[in-house]
């Protein structure tokens, strides 16, 4: 059971193109089947630090969009924020697309370091990964790594991938 994600993290992004959130979450399948675990990230982070782990459009090498200020791991994922760069084109037109609810996924591009299949369930448990980079995305692998919020001059709007989050989580914790 994972411990309840507050609302301040998700993926939110301000006017002036920061970005926070989650990119990858702890103990949550994915569509490969994978699954990452608690200090997944713990070495590459230390090794790599934020220069090294770029910002990137659709896992494109030719698209960065900005910078990260800050990668760390907590109870509930990796947590990411970062900012996009306003003179890139395509952050430019990456930030509308956010704040119009286009796009919304969050993918993280790596290399396996230590895993292990379990051999019944076929999920692949992944201990230790190597971060490449971290990209916005149209269609993210892990279903919950989304931007959930796009801040704007009145209040954050959840989005409806966040809230049917909240609703499986809830659901799953009162069962």
């Amino acid at each position: 059971m994972h411990a309840p994600m507050p609302s301040a993290s998700r993926l939110a992004l301000s006017q002036d193109g920061v970005i926070e959130g989650y990119a990858s979450l702890f103990g949550e399948l994915d569509q490969a089947r994978d699954m990452m675990m608690p200090g997944a990230f713990a070495q590459t982070l230390r090794q790599r630090g934020l220069r090294k782990i770029p910002m990137l459009f659709q896992h494109d090498p030719n698209e960065p969009i900005g910078i990260w200020l800050e990668l760390r791991e907590d109870i509930r994922g990796l947590y990411a924020r970062g900012k996009l760069i306003p003179d890139v084109g395509r952050a430019r037109e990456l930030l509308a697309l956010l704040r119009a609810g286009a796009i919304d996924g969050l993918s993280i591009g790596y290399r396996t370091v230590r895993g292990r299949i379990d051999p019944r369930s076929r999920v692949r448990r992944l201990h230790q990964v190597d971060l490449w980079e971290i990209s916005v995305v149209t269609f993210p692998l892990l279903a919950g790594a989304r931007v959930a919020t796009v801040k704007t001059a009145g209040a954050p709007r959840p989005s409806r991938h966040r809230a049917a989050a909240e609703r499986a989580w809830r659901a799953a914790a009162s069962a």
